[in-house]
């Protein structure tokens, strides 16, 4: 069962910056495909990166250019860095992980962290 735990979340000013990280463990981060997503109050969760199919990384129009996704797999921990906040940025954010096989990814199950608020004051 893979396990997922992020950290990094806090408080910081428009324009600031934060680093996300999603620890994997019960498993290896070579061995899922895994995405950032974020749910601000009142609104549906949407996907903000993700490394997908082949490891190939995508990202919302909204950060892209500004929150590159990585991966240290000497640690089993892919990040999130979050560069020119913004206060719609204001939103808790989740890591979600999928099993790779072949290099695809298995959508039927997902592994969900617990969550880290990130709050942009403007």
């Amino acid at each position: 069962q893979v396990q997922l735990v992020e950290s990094g979340g806090g408080w910081v000013q428009a324009g600031g910056s934060l680093k996300l990280s999603c620890a994997v463990s019960g498993g290896t981060s070579s061995n899922v495909c895994l995405a950032w997503f974020r749910q601000a109050p009142g609104k549906e969760r949407e996907v903000v990166a993700r490394f997908g199919h082949y490891a190939s990384a995508s990202y919302a129009d909204s950060v892209k250019g500004r929150f590159p996704i990585s991966q240290v797999r000497a640690n089993n921990t892919f990040y999130l860095q979050m560069n020119s906040l913004k206060p719609e940025g204001t939103a808790m954010y989740f890591c979600a992980a999928n099993p790779r096989i072949d290099g695809l990814c298995w959508m039927k199950t997902t592994y969900w962290g617990q969550g880290t608020q990130v709050t942009v004051s403007s």
